[in-house]
């Protein structure tokens, strides 16, 4: 794999703690600010699934999808150009909030880390569970919301850039798990590699082994993105059943995949904290 998709994590080297792991070291290692390419791996793909399930299930609740700012910013464009201006204002309030969620996400991140804590990147996971929550309840007291649409927008927004911005923190801007143009662009030029035709070349650099003109597929880093790729869709799957089917309480096995993600390295800071006064 190159450089994309491996020593993501600030663990370099991967994973060298010695002896078994139970489950709750393993969930401490996942979101560790030092951890080990397949924690990192492991990780992508959860949140892939929590996003793919956001936005899908999202999409039957208000209409849009909230993970990707392309279709925003071209919304933007043609609906400036055709004086649309509620519209407009709708997009620039879902760009502002993804913006927000971002920031705030490093806002956290950074803030933990000027602490030294473990739990760093499970303030913002924690946070997120939080709004999904906070969601699910406007949906389902969604008679008595005023201007639903105009607030859970911006706020499904905010919770994809929340999101985006850990694992871009944690992967050190290496990995994306709310939109897939690009991991879907790189699996087709892994796709053309593996299927191009590697024809001989001058007989000299072949009698020196040194054919440096062949063409491979790196299959490991294939097989990451489909798996991101795999994720992010049986999220949407899932979360497209789950809001036609039971509602907007969908968000709390949601809202609890990610706190199960975060609660132990929180735990860890808080048992830590009367130590440090």
């Amino acid at each position: 794999m190159d450089k994309t998709y491996t020593s993501v994590s600030s663990f370099d080297g991967g994973d060298r703690r010695p002896g078994p792991a139970g489950p709750l070291d393993r969930l401490r290692r996942l979101i560790a600010p030092e951890r080990g390419d397949r924690e990192d791996t492991q990780l992508a793909v959860a949140l892939c699934f929590v996003a793919g399930m956001t936005n899908a299930g999202g999409f039957l609740a208000v209409g849009q999808y909230t993970s990707h700012m392309s279709g925003v910013v071209s919304g933007l464009a043609d609906n400036l150009v055709l004086g649309a201006t509620d519209l407009v204002l709708m997009g620039l309030s879902a760009l502002g909030a993804f913006l927000a969620g971002a920031a705030c996400s490093a806002i956290l991140i950074n803030w933990g880390r000027r602490r030294a804590n473990t739990s760093q990147y499970a303030l913002p996971l924690s946070l997120e569970a939080a709004l999904l929550l906070l969601f699910g309840a406007m949906g389902m007291l969604r008679p008595a919301v005023p201007y639903f649409l105009n607030v859970a927008v911006p706020l499904l927004c905010f919770i994809m850039g929340l999101q985006n911005a850990i694992i871009t923190k944690i992967s050190r801007a290496r990995i994306r798990t709310t939109h897939l143009t690009g991991m879907v662009t790189d699996i087709g030029i892994e796709l053309g590699k593996m299927l191009y035709w590697n024809r001989r070349t001058a007989d000299a650099v072949i009698a020196a082994g040194q054919d440096a003109t062949r063409v491979h597929a790196d299959l490991a880093k294939l097989r990451l993105l489909a798996s991101l790729v795999g994720s992010f869709f049986i999220g949407g799957v899932l979360g497209a059943l789950g809001f036609k089917v039971i509602g907007f309480s969908v968000t709390v096995p949601l809202a609890l995949l990610l706190l199960l993600l975060a609660i132990v390295p929180l735990i860890d800071d808080l048992r830590r904290a009367p130590a440090r006064r």
